[in-house]
């Protein structure tokens, strides 16, 4: 199966978002990991980290996905695992989010989704 297939069965829809994202783990040894990189995607359901950085497979992790650059950052807090790796990063699966949280990402895929057409 080609990666467009595996793409065409994806349930949530996944649009061009580049933005800051913070990145927080524990690493293979306990200790705490945190560093910066932009985002590729975005659906419901997870993101796309471009970045040189290959965590573990299944390693839990928090992201916070920085909206504006003003004084008043909006900024979503999400539970993640990487669940994959490619030569220009790694994907992280969303597991968990607050109400407010899930409503802003649904709200910002689909003007994205509307954006494109």
């Amino acid at each position: 199966m080609s990666n467009s297939d595996k793409d065409d069965r994806r349930k949530y829809s996944r649009v061009t978002f580049t933005t800051r994202i913070e990145i927080r783990m524990l690493d293979v040894s306990g200790q705490h990991v945190q560093f910066m990189a932009d985002s590729k995607d975005l659906s419901q359901r997870g993101l796309f980290v471009k970045t040189e950085k290959r965590p573990s497979l299944d390693t839990a992790c928090r992201v916070t996905v920085y909206l504006s650059r003003g004084t008043d950052d909006l900024k979503l807090e999400i539970q993640g695992r990487i669940v994959r790796h490619t030569d220009a990063g790694f994907g992280v699966a969303f597991e968990s989010m607050d109400l407010d949280t899930y409503s802003h990402l649904k709200m910002l895929v689909l003007y994205n989704i509307e954006a494109k057409d």
